[in-house]
């Protein structure tokens, strides 16, 4: 299998990164922390979504066919991984749950779902980093 390109999925979390530490830097009632939170959960949207994207690239070769992997929802692409061994039991939930996080995003753009995303981050932000090594290791 030729190697997936994951520069997308490092600039998110670069981004992600980024985002996160100039909001930790920022005071909690200033416009910079409104717009390093707004930019924080927008970055976590692109990277899960990218995360997604590449495991079902990478999952593949393991199924029967390119037609049995694009029919995997995104939690299913999860699993998948951790049935493959290239993922842990552990980092599966953890992915699921960062996917309810987002799901939520679609009816709740708010402070408290803002403050949700920001407690999950320091998990997402260790496991994209892991998924991004999965991703680009044969």
């Amino acid at each position: 299998m030729p190697r997936l390109n994951s520069d997308f999925l490092v600039k998110c979390i670069e981004t992600l990164e980024k985002s996160y530490k100039l909001l930790g830097q920022s005071a909690k009632d200033s416009i910079d922390y409104e717009m390093y939170r707004n930019s924080l959960v927008k970055s976590f949207e692109l990277t899960l979504e990218q995360s997604g994207k590449l495991l079902r690239k990478k999952l593949t070769p393991y199924l029967a066919s390119k037609k049995q992997a694009d029919a995997l929802v995104f939690k299913d692409i999860f699993r998948q991984a951790g049935l493959r061994g290239l993922l842990d039991a552990a980092a599966v939930e953890r992915w699921c749950r960062y996917r309810d996080n987002r799901n939520d995003t679609a009816h709740d753009y708010g402070e408290e779902f803002a403050e949700e995303t920001l407690a999950l981050i320091e998990d997402f932000l260790r496991d994209a980093r892991v998924l991004q090594t999965v991703i680009d290791n044969a």
